[in-house]
């Protein structure tokens, strides 16, 4: 009996203990749950997300991402705004971002439907669709549809429609609503850019406001609750210039 094997057990008890515990520590730990992650916020919009014009920081989006980072909330910012985008196009570039998890919508879309004057019951299917398929996709995702509205001379009737759009949408389908997107912003020259359609830097600080205003509980309410996956989108995508 005074093998070495035997010398060993008497000689190093406490390593032997050791080797124990982490051979049934080890799997547990690579194995677990991550304790915190960072939720993924998608805004699926046109040039009023992108940053047209402005510093791709300067957006509203990034300015909406800082203000999370200030409140120490689990979220990253997806930037999915393209310039010139319809509620049709924003439906077709949807399959591709849901392929990321999603814990939050935004959907900015719909503006540039209105300005071309196409038809708004084809803006609302797209726009329904969009949340139907969302919600397939990531059933607990939180959704908040952007309210937008028209210059006046395209018809009273046309705008009114135009207006009633998004709140109608947000009633039947029990998703968030931002009122008006471009709220304190819309017709004031020193907070939008030459073409006083596209909001300056100061201008996207105050729709980020618009929207920290309405979303701020909701993110704070899915924070404490499992992302959707345990992997959600990390990388910010980088806005597109274009014609607005």
């Amino acid at each position: 009996m005074n093998s070495r094997g035997e010398y060993g057990r008497r000689r190093f008890p406490g390593l032997l203990g050791l080797g124990f515990l982490l051979a049934v520590l080890i799997p547990q730990l690579l194995f677990a749950a991550p304790i915190a992650t960072n939720r993924s916020l998608v805004v699926l919009g046109d040039s009023l997300s992108a940053g047209y014009g402005v510093d791709p920081v300067e957006s509203w989006p990034s300015v909406l991402q800082r203000f999370l980072q200030a409140e120490g909330l689990p979220w990253t910012v997806v930037n999915a705004g393209v310039s010139g985008d319809t509620s049709a196009g924003g439906l077709r570039r949807l399959d591709w971002l849901l392929r990321r998890p999603v814990d939050a919508l935004v959907i900015e879309l719909g503006a540039n439907d209105g300005l071309r004057g196409l038809p708004l019951e084809a803006t609302r299917t797209n726009l329904q669709s969009v949340i139907e398929r969302t919600r397939a996709r990531w059933p607990s995702a939180r959704i908040v549809l952007a309210g937008m509205r028209l210059p006046e001379n395209l018809g009273p009737d046309y705008t009114g429609r135009f207006v009633g759009l998004f709140p109608d949408l947000a009633s039947r389908n029990g998703v968030g609503l931002i009122p008006f997107l471009l709220e304190g912003v819309a017709g004031l020259p020193e907070l939008n850019q030459a073409d006083q359609i596209h909001p300056n830097a100061g201008g996207h600080r105050r729709v980020a406001t618009n929207v920290w205003e309405v979303m701020e509980p909701l993110l704070r309410e899915k924070a404490s609750t499992p992302a959707s996956t345990n992997s959600p989108a990390t990388a910010v995508l980088p806005p597109e210039k274009g014609q607005p």
